[in-house]
């Protein structure tokens, strides 16, 4: 059962949290529903928190505000980067590919890290761009896992960049097949001599955290080498999703994923000397 709120603070972080936590943009109704309020009262805060940039409202939903996604872009670059940088390296270190670490925000996904070996220092490394979904392995990934409504936002910009949804070539279908194989891979479409493959990594529930893209020579990206390329990313995804949602131990420190790194470095050692 949704506890009651106690105080005006209480109110507002629970309608913050209720709307942060739904994969879905969600009505007064659920809203009010969610965390025990009554209608006038949820209204009442989400007028405030409407005006404050905590919470956006989009005809009868609301979504995360920009003063949330502050605070979130905030936590994503000192937390989530720590926690995933190992990884990351032992990426870049084993494929001798550039690697980064990408969140979704309203309707685009932001570069949040970046590992980039010397031999790539050509390639520009986006790092604090925020990337649309028609042009970039990254933020291909991550919708792919949204629901239909979730996904809105992001269409919106590649519709109205000109790109087509429909189709064989459509976004839709390139969404549809990154959702079966788990994989985004883009052959020149953002810079014709530049390759990137992405896996998103999930939550237990099947919301995408962030996404992990390998970043290199277009010509790299084809057989025999793009089976390897898969099952290391695979990997690494599903080491950060370990480490991501794994139940913290009370009062234990939080501490970057270096082990489960070094674990991918030894594997794809292994791999390549068969």
């Amino acid at each position: 059962m949704p506890r009651s709120a106690s105080s005006a603070v209480d109110k507002a972080l629970d309608l913050i949290e209720a709307v942060a936590r739904a994969d879905r943009p969600l009505r007064l109704g659920e809203l009010a529903q969610a965390v025990g309020l009554h209608r006038a009262t949820a209204y009442r805060v989400l007028v405030d928190l409407v005006r404050r940039g905590w919470v956006q409202r989009a005809g009868e939903h609301y979504l995360p505000g920009s003063a949330a996604l502050q605070v979130s872009r905030a936590a994503a670059t000192r937390s989530l980067a720590a926690l995933c940088r190992p990884v990351l390296e032992g990426l870049a270190e084993r494929t001798g590919m550039m690697v980064n670490l990408q969140v979704l925000e309203a309707d685009r996904s932001r570069v949040i890290d970046v590992v980039r070996p010397p031999r790539l220092e050509m390639i520009s490394d986006l790092r604090d761009e925020a990337l649309p979904v028609h042009r970039f392995a990254g933020p291909l990934a991550l919708v792919a896992q949204l629901d239909e409504q979730a996904r809105a936002p992001y269409l919106a910009v590649a519709q109205a960049a000109g790109h087509p949804l429909d189709g064989s070539g459509g976004l839709l279908a390139d969404l549809a097949r990154v959702r079966g194989t788990g994989f985004a891979i883009e052959h020149g479409r953002n810079d014709k001599v530049i390759g990137s493959m992405s896996r998103a990594v999930l939550a237990p529930g099947g919301a995408p955290l962030c996404a992990v893209t390998l970043v290199g020579p277009d010509a790299e990206f084809g057989e025999p080498r793009l089976s390897e390329l898969e099952r290391v990313l695979t990997d690494a995804a599903a080491t950060l999703a370990a480490v991501l949602t794994a139940p913290a131990e009370p009062g234990a420190p939080v501490r970057p994923a270096t082990r489960d790194a070094a674990a991918i470095r030894s594997a794809t050692s292994e791999g390549n000397s068969r």
